[in-house]
C-alpha cells in the first residue's frame, strides 16, 4: 500500500510508548532518499515546540580514511565492513538503556566534504522520545550487523525506480567534488555492489516507502 508523508508521521509519532524511548530505523539503498525523509519526518515531528524528536545517522560509524588505508579497504568506502557496525549497535542499545539515566548521550556525525566521522556531533537529550536512524544496514544480518535490527522498534525501507536512484546518486557524488565521469565511475564500482546488498534485506522491512511518492 503507498505511504504519503502523512501517514508517515502518524506512524512515526504512535512509536514511544509508555513513556520509553523508541528507535525508528530507515534503511535503504545509496541514493534511495532516506536522509532526506529522515530529516523531513524529524523536522516535522519536532515542530515549532521543544523538540522530542532526535536525528542520528549511522555514517558518523565511517571508519576514517586512515583506517581503511591500514585495511586496505579505501577504495570499498561505503561498503559493509568500513563501518564500526559494533560501535553502530552498542550507541542504540545505550540510546534505549540510557533514556532515564538524565544524561546527553553524544553520536559521531558525518562530514560530507571532507568524507570523515566526527566524534561527539549529535547530542541526543534525555528528553528525546524517538531517535531516528537512517543508513544502508540496518536490516543486513551477517556480523556485527545483526546486532541492529533486535534494538529498532520499526525499520522503514526506502526505494525508487533504479535510473533515478543512481541519478541522484551521481548528482550528491559531483556535489561533493567528483567529476562526472568519476562520480560515474565511483557508483559503478562501489556504491552498486552495496546497493545490490542493501536491496536484498528489503524483505526484512516492517514498511516499504516509495521517496519518490512522499
Amino acid at each position: 500500500m503507498p505511504h504519503t508523508f502523512d501517514d508517515l508521521v502518524r506512524r512515526a509519532r504512535a512509536l514511544p510508548q509508555g513513556g520509553r524511548r523508541a528507535v525508528l530505523g530507515i534503511a535503504g539503498s545509496p541514493g534511495a532518499g532516506k536522509s532526506t525523509l529522515a530529516e523531513r519526518l524529524v523536522r516535522e515531528l519536532n515542530g515549532p515546540g521543544e523538540p522530542w524528536v532526535a536525528y542520528v545517522p549511522m555514517d558518523g560509524f565511517h571508519l576514517a580514511d586512515a583506517e581503511l588505508e591500514r585495511l586496505g579497504l579505501r577504495d570499498r568506502k561505503g561498503a559493509p565492513a568500513t563501518f564500526d557496525a559494533a560501535g553502530y549497535a552498542a550507541l542504540l542499545a545505550r540510546l534505549r538503556e540510557e533514556e532515564h539515566a538524565g544524561d546527553v548521550v553524544y553520536a559521531p556525525g558525518f562530514e560530507r566534504v571532507l568524507e570523515q566521522p566526527l566524534a561527539g556531533a549529535i547530542p541526543v537529550p534525555p528528553t528525546a522520545r524517538l531517535v531516528v536512524t537512517e543508513g544502508n544496514y540496518l536490516l543486513l544480518d551477517t556480523g556485527a550487523w545483526a546486532r541492529v535490527r533486535p534494538l529498532l522498534d520499526e525499520v522503514w525501507f526506502c526505494e525508487l525506480p533504479e535510473p533515478e536512484r543512481v541519478r541522484r546518486l551521481v548528482a550528491r557524488h559531483e556535489r561533493f567534488g567528483k567529476t562526472h565521469e568519476e562520480a560515474r565511475a565511483w557508483v559503478a564500482r562501489s556504491d552498486q555492489p552495496n546497493a545490490e546488498l542493501v536491496a536484498a534485506t528489503r524483505g526484512r522491512a516492517d514498511v516499504v516507502v516509495r521517496t519518490d511518492g512522499v
